[in-house]
């Protein structure tokens, strides 16, 4: 019990006390009653000797039958409300635990892992049920059970009781013994389990390249050596069980025994009576199962304990990107300004500057690319723009408003980020496009489609909107699903979108034709980040970034006149397209 931290289950039983008291009220009727049970039928035994009338009989087995079923009554009320209580607060922690990931930053989630994540949301959680829940149904029970039988007992006869209970340390250290193998045994079961799902999940999503590259019977084999350890540990489990629980049981067959053959003597001296011998034989088979269960009771306090420091240490951490105290709902219609000054952004670990006193104005309306060498912050920049990394207070505006103190929700409102990687869903093309508005109608998603120059694929599929993607849009290519991506973006009418190489598997005259669309058709500022200096030079302005810093600004035309970044990188493009 050494490290159990009590302040951790108080806290999440706290808000369930009124059921656990009813609970434990019950539990206490349950164990008196079961104390009193067999002192009943030890009295009624010893009558015996004076002898019954038919009346007496019926009357007497009436009480017991009235006893035991008010028993049965209680403790189905004290199982179903404690497991009722480890069932909701299961659930509560893993709704808390769902809605505390969803307002941290994408970048620590990533760090963390998926996998993690969804192992503490699941194996974790099951832990603290069964420590809050059965663990501490059990853990009451066998205390009250030890403090109300042990009293009884010794009323009958303290010697007798003193032999029947004297292998009860052997019984817990054989169930401590075998416990602490069955937690590894199990523990092994579940890691086997889980690299068996890891391995279906990764063939799964990567069929076309084991397919590519012939790795069929490779992976056969794979999936053949982790399911037979499965079944290894599996069945090492099953046998560790099976012999325990004999074990268990001719322990306690030995104390029945031992109190039998002593309890005999004592009956033929007349120091006992054969109600007393019944009486404590009753006892000690209701002391077994709570001894026998008392040492998988401390596993599971150990396993909980551990599990309740893990999901605590994920919800104990904090996002770096928050309302301010002082955060304001934007109460007018959005513009699409957006200005920096002296903007600069460094890296959380080694404090090294990703931007650089980068200042600009971007105007409403206004189609800006962002281009530069790779590694030079572009990205940074516009996750900025959207408060996906953490900004300093009057560095970055919208429409002359701190984007720090704009409200989070009215701020990514009013700017759709579009990565690289546009995450699609497992479902529908329609369902994809208006994820951002579930409520979106079909002519505001097929406007969308048309904008992002998607609606002709769209056309060409046998299910058209009813198409589904599949598993992070496997079925589409590489374009369809960045248009996909930019098509969500253009349905939630952000007067801002960030396009952060979000055009790359696209090429540049489906690049340029979208934006057109997008400026003939809506007012939009439009940030697009591209390595792609044929698309960016149809913008109205172009951003050179170099290290973090804004390096040269200007058209096109303009900026091919001078030697800088911009006529390398555009004479460097070229250069490969004459190539291929």
């Amino acid at each position: 019990m050494t490290g159990i931290r009590f302040d951790l289950i108080k806290k999440y039983l706290k808000p369930h006390r009124k059921s656990l008291a009813i609970g434990a009220i019950s539990l206490v009727i349950v164990n008196i009653l079961s104390v009193l049970i067999p002192m009943e039928v030890s009295r009624i035994i010893d009558s015996l000797k004076i002898g019954f009338t038919f009346n007496e009989v019926i009357k007497q087995s009436s009480w017991i039958i009235i006893l035991a079923s008010t028993m049965g009554v209680a403790r189905l009320i004290s199982r179903q409300l404690v497991f009722g209580v480890g069932r909701q607060v299961e659930v509560e922690i893993r709704q808390r635990l769902f809605d505390h990931m969803l307002i941290q930053d994408p970048g620590w989630v990533q760090q963390i892992g998926s996998g993690e994540v969804i192992s503490r949301s699941t194996s974790d959680i099951e832990n603290i049920r069964r420590l809050l829940g059965f663990a501490v149904l059990s853990l009451t029970n066998t205390l009250l059970a030890y403090s109300l039988t042990i009293p009884a007992m010794v009323s009958i006869d303290p010697l007798l009781t003193l032999v029947s209970i004297s292998l009860y340390p052997v019984m817990l250290g054989t169930v401590g013994l075998f416990g602490k193998r069955m937690v590894r045994q199990r523990k092994r079961q579940q890691e086997a389990l889980s690299r068996l799902s890891e391995l279906i999940q990764e063939d799964l999503s990567g069929i076309s390249a084991i397919k590519i590259y012939g790795q069929e019977q490779s992976e056969k084999n794979a999936f053949l050596n982790l399911n037979n350890t499965y079944r290894d540990s599996a069945i090492n489990l099953a046998r560790t069980t099976s012999t325990l629980f004999p074990l268990l049981q001719g322990i306690s067959s030995i104390s029945l025994l031992l109190l039998i053959a002593l309890g005999s003597g004592l009956l033929e001296s007349g120091s006992l009576t054969i109600g007393g011998l019944i009486a404590l034989i009753l006892y000690v088979e209701r002391l077994v199962f709570p001894t026998a269960l008392l040492g998988f009771t401390l596993n599971t306090f150990q396993i909980g304990q551990v599990s309740l420091e893990r999901v605590e240490e994920l919800l104990s951490h904090k996002p770096t990107v928050t309302n301010s105290p002082n955060s304001k709902e934007i109460k007018t219609p959005v513009l699409g300004k957006l200005e920096a000054k002296s903007l600069t952004i460094s890296y959380e670990k080694n404090g090294r500057k990703v931007l650089r006193d980068l200042s600009f104005v971007i105007n409403p309306g206004e189609i800006v690319a962002i281009v530069g060498p790779v590694g030079c912050g572009k990205t940074t920049l516009a996750r900025a723009i959207g408060r996906m990394v953490d900004v300093q207070k009057g560095q970055l505006f919208l429409d002359d408003f701190d984007v720090v103190e704009i409200r989070l929700e009215d701020l990514r409102k009013s700017i759709a980020l579009v990565p690289q990687e546009g995450y699609l869903f497992t479902n529908t093309l329609a369902e994809n496009i208006k994820y951002g508005d579930p409520l979106a109608t079909t002519k505001q998603v097929t406007n969308s489609a048309t904008q992002a120059r998607l609606i002709d694929d769209i056309k060409g599929f046998p299910d058209g909107f009813n198409t589904l993607v599949g598993e992070r849009g496997i079925t589409l290519s590489g374009g369809q699903r960045q248009r996909t991506a930019l098509g969500r973006a253009l349905l939630v009418n952000s007067k801002v979108i960030v396009l952060d190489d979000a055009l790359a598997s696209v090429d540049n005259k489906t690049a340029s034709s979208i934006l057109d669309a997008i400026r003939s058709q809506t007012n939009r500022t439009i940030l697009m980040i591209s390595h792609q200096l044929s698309a960016a030079a149809a913008c109205d302005r172009i951003m050179v970034l170099d290290e973090g810093y804004l390096v040269q600004e200007g058209k096109h035309e303009d900026l091919i006149k001078t030697n800088g970044i911009y006529k390398n990188l555009w004479d460097r493009e070229k250069a490969v397209e004459n190539l291929t």
